[in-house]
Formats: structure tokens, sequence, C-alpha cells
């Protein structure tokens, strides 16, 4: 028996990867003249070169999203590129219909799908590194909510509830902690208040789709302005949930990007009312969820950082349950 994909080295995973996507290439009616790896991360995905076009495809390596939710997704993605002024990537249907590929794979052991897209120009942003920036993704978001009240209701039944800190993730957190005494207590403690935060924060208003990834790896700039993809993590879910989501990347111990970021939502819609010491454990609760998803991973990269990220991860949580204010700007 070979080795199992998820104990294969990066290299070993890419490749298998890059069989994958080739095969997933022609439901899409594309005939690729050249395949360049982009990122192998939490999902994976090539620049495939045609003769018409250049096209991102992406294989979902670690993704728990249903095939219903990822054509929920492209639907979603095609309505922004086509109905509104938010650069998006207009994903690319398959010869059948619909947007997903799906290939059975012996390597990885499972059925993959698989999506494409066209391809945004610009440079991936990584890190939203201007104060200019922080105020167009606030704008960025406020476009998305604004287009997910009209329009959402056609997928949003197809999209997970964002309802709880895991988005309905398998729990293997707890256990990873149950040899660290200090750490068990903290993510118990945090688990509990932002579970409680969650309930509250949803019984007291409308929800609406979601992207609920919106940071510096999942946009570009270009031209001055921002364009998002990857919609993987989209659900339903309450507005300052996607706000709270980028405010975690921002607080990097500098208070200015994240209020130029509420500045450039405002602009566009009124600010979510939502009690502080709420929006606190909202931001919060995406450690206890990236965490989570780290030591889920299949990617090799990922699972060889998962225990030093845990002692990250006790250490911003101990500081905000002690401050009720949540910092990415702590030791370790």
């Amino acid at each position: 028996m070979g080795t199992a994909y998820r104990d294969l080295d990066e290299l070993s995973q890419v490749e298998l990867l890059r069989t994958v996507a080739l095969a997933a290439a022609p439901q899409f009616g594309l005939e690729p003249t050249g395949v360049e790896l982009v990122l192998h991360g939490y999902n994976t995905t090539f620049r495939l070169e045609t003769a018409q076009r250049t096209v991102a495809l992406r294989v979902n390596t670690n993704s728990a999203s249903s095939p219903e939710a990822v054509e929920a997704q492209q639907e979603w993605q095609h309505a922004l590129a086509t109905q509104t002024e938010v650069l998006v990537p207009d994903p690319v249907p398959t010869l059948r219909g619909g947007y997903l590929a799906r290939v059975p794979s012996e390597s990885v052991g499972r059925e993959v799908l698989v999506t494409a897209s066209g391809w945004l120009p610009g440079e991936d942003l990584g890190v939203v590194g201007t104060l200019e920036q922080c105020r167009a993704l606030g704008e960025l978001t406020a476009q998305l909510h604004d287009q997910a009240e009209l329009w959402g209701a056609a997928v949003a039944g197809r999209l997970p509830a964002l309802a709880e800190p895991l988005f309905g993730d398998s729990d293997v957190l707890t256990g990873a902690c149950a040899d660290d005494a200090r750490l068990a207590a903290v993510v118990r403690a945090a688990t509990a208040r932002c579970t409680e935060t969650f309930e509250r924060v949803a019984a007291g208003a409308d929800v609406l789709p979601l992207h609920a990834d919106l940071h510096g790896g999942n946009l570009k700039w270009h031209e001055g302005r921002l364009a998002v993809f990857d919609f993987d993590d989209s659900g339903v879910g309450p507005p300052v949930l996607d706000l709270a989501i980028s405010s975690f990347y921002l607080r990097d111990g500098d208070d200015a990007p994240e209020r130029a970021m509420l500045e450039g939502y405002a602009r566009r819609r009124p600010l979510p009312d939502v009690e502080p010491a709420d929006v606190e454990a909202l931001i919060a609760s995406r450690q206890l969820l990236l965490a989570n998803a780290l030591l889920a991973s299949t990617t090799a990269a990922f699972r060889a950082d998962a225990a030093a990220y845990l002692q990250v991860t006790g250490d911003r949580l101990a500081h905000w349950l002690d401050t009720g204010r949540f910092t990415r700007a702590q030791p370790g």
C-alpha cells in the first residue's frame, strides 16, 4: 500500500494534485498549454494557460464544503461578477452544466471537487497593509452585504449556517489539548464564551450570505481597487461576523487599520449594532477555528506548524479572557 496523502511531503502532494487538476480541466472544456502551482494551502490552486485565456483551477483538498454548497458559492460569485461592480473571478461552467468538476482519486482517497474561474489581474495582497486598503476592505464588505440582502436568498438555503465558532467542522482542538491542563482550560473557557456569543448575536440579527474569510490572502490589489476571491468558507450568518473575521487579521497592535476598515464599511452601510464584548468574542472565535483547521488539515506544511500554533492559540485566548480584548500581538 502506498503512502497516505496526508503523510506525503509537500512536493509529492502538489504533484499528485496536479494530476487531479489536469483530469478536471476537460470537464470545463479547457485544454491546458501550461500548468503552474499558485498556492498549496488549505486548498490548492493552479494557474492554467490555454490558447484562449488564463484560468485559476482550484482543487478542494481540505474543504469541508458539500457539492451543493460549492455550487452555491460559484453561483454567488457569478452573480457578483455579472451584476455588480465588485471585482471577483467569474466561474467557468462545466460542459455538463453547473460549476463543479468531480475527479475520483485513489491517491487522495476520495472524490475531489474542483472549480475553475477566470484569472484576476494583480498580485495577491497577502497583508492589508495600508489604511487606503483597509478602508477599501470595509467598503468591499459592505458591497457584498448589500448584494447579499437583495440576491442572497437564491443561495442561502444551500450554504452552511455559521452558527458556532467552528462553523460546523469536527472538533479536533479539544482532544489535541487534553494533555495540557492550562491549554485545555483556556480552550474550554473560550469555546464556551464564544458559543454563547454566537447564539446571542444570531438571535438579535438578520442573517445573510457572508464571505466569512475576508483577509489579505483572499484579496488582490489592482489599479487602486480590491478584488476578492475564495468563497469556500461562505455561509449564512450575521453581518458583524464578516467584520469580526477581518478585524482578527488587523489586530496586530495598531488600532488604525481596523478603525479604517470600519470607516470604509460605514461609508456604505450602518455598522452592526452589537455589544463591544460580543464583537471581541466573535473576533476571538476566529482563533479557535484556525487552530482547529490547522490540526485537521492534510496539507504537509500546515501539519508541521500545528503544535506550535496550539501554544500561540492558548496565549492569545488567555489574554482575551483576562483583558476582554483580543489581539494577535502577544508573545509567542
